[in-house]
């Protein structure tokens, strides 16, 4: 069997670990397993979704909806846009990058990532002959090196990737930055995708400059605050004439019934997303707080709904804390995997409150000295 060259070199992505993996490794009871490896939402998503979903479930010998006009109507109704603007994607958002890449990508064209950041958009690129050029965040100023970004366009880029809030910073990408992106490509055929998955815990957003740059591209996904993770659904924002053309490769029936059904009644219940906002939010605000307390820690400020942090001066390896930490039943993520990071840095999601503090004083039993 021959595999292509592309794949066999291909990195493969590192998920967060599961619950179910956790109770068969260490023999743990998966109701006392805290999950914070993910960055899901912990308080589970809309019962008016639940509802909806329970009612299509009769319904799974039928193909999905090819009509997603009604879901579009109402993604551009919370995204202030039109729906001429609006592109919706199953597995998440990550059918919406394979559907750029598939778009507009031709073998040998570059894309610039700053590093650390998701690497799932280099896992998906790279198989349409696309290749990397990495810029860089400033690590000790928690920033993104703006230069590097600039400085690495050259005649064969065709994309440009601003995670903000960042994955796995937590950072936000000041607009102005962004701006300054966007200046410098607008008239070179670069594509600039801001990926907003967080967008809801940071409370700002980019989509003013749908209406001012033809080349920008707001990416966005509905497991996060919306509570879907499970469902799979992600959604794009740009000029009509940009989503036009990915219509025309997107694969028709990529969002499931209960997908459909299930997004459709979360957006259209408004007061569980300002709950899971301010959930989200305050749970963040407490874990920074109470894990910078913890000295040998170096915590990352976060405007999305996870912490990372330098685990150097505690005398542990990712690796090795994550380890200890699973043996009490927490899961963490390990970032040795995101490139742009060494062996010493590891992520946590919120929680619920309950959750937290039960993290919080595990950290600290594990790390006083």
């Amino acid at each position: 069997m021959k595999i292509r060259k592309v794949i066999e070199e291909l990195d493969p992505y590192v998920p967060g670990r599961s619950q179910d993996e956790i109770v068969a490794e260490f023999g743990l009871k998966k109701e006392d397993i805290i999950k914070l490896g993910s960055n899901e939402n912990p308080w589970g998503p809309s019962k008016k979704a639940i509802e909806a979903v329970s009612k299509e479930v009769s319904g799974m010998n039928r193909y999905p909806e090819s009509d997603l006009s009604s879901l579009e109507e109402e993604i551009a109704k919370y995204s202030g846009v039109d729906v001429s603007e609006v592109i919706v994607g199953g597995d998440g958002a990550d059918e919406i990058i394979d559907v750029l890449a598939k778009t507009f990508i031709e073998p040998g064209d570059e894309f610039i990532v700053p590093i650390p950041s998701y690497m799932y958009y280099e896992f998906l690129f790279k198989p349409y002959g696309a290749v990397p050029v990495y810029g860089k965040w400033d690590l000790d100023n928690n920033v993104l090196n703006l230069d590097s970004i600039l400085s690495a366009i050259t005649e064969k880029t065709k994309m440009i990737f601003l995670c903000s809030p960042n994955n796995p910073t937590g950072t936000l990408i000041p607009q102005s930055d962004i701006i300054k992106v966007l200046e410098a490509t607008k008239n070179k055929d670069i594509i600039v995708v801001v990926d907003e998955a967080y967008f809801e815990y940071s409370e700002v957003n980019n989509v003013n400059l749908i209406n001012e740059y033809s080349n920008v591209f707001i990416m966005r996904t509905m497991s996060k605050v919306l509570g879907l993770a499970g469902m799979r659904i992600g959604y794009a924002l740009a000029n009509s004439e940009m989503i036009e053309f990915m219509h025309r490769i997107k694969p028709v029936f990529s969002l499931t019934r209960l997908s459909y059904f299930a997004a459709l009644n979360t957006l259209k219940d408004k007061e569980y997303i300002e709950q899971s906002i301010k959930n989200g939010i305050e749970s963040r605000d407490f874990l920074f707080e109470e894990l910078s307390k913890i000295k040998p820690l170096n915590v990352f400020k976060s405007y999305s709904n996870y912490i990372l942090m330098g685990v150097r001066e505690t005398g542990y390896t990712a690796a090795e804390l994550s380890r200890k930490l699973l043996e009490k039943g927490v899961i963490v993520r390990d970032c040795t995997s995101f490139k742009g990071l060494d062996e010493y840095w590891i992520r946590a999601s919120i929680g619920t409150m309950e959750e937290n503090k039960k993290f919080i004083k595990i950290m600290n039993d594990l790390l006083s000295y």
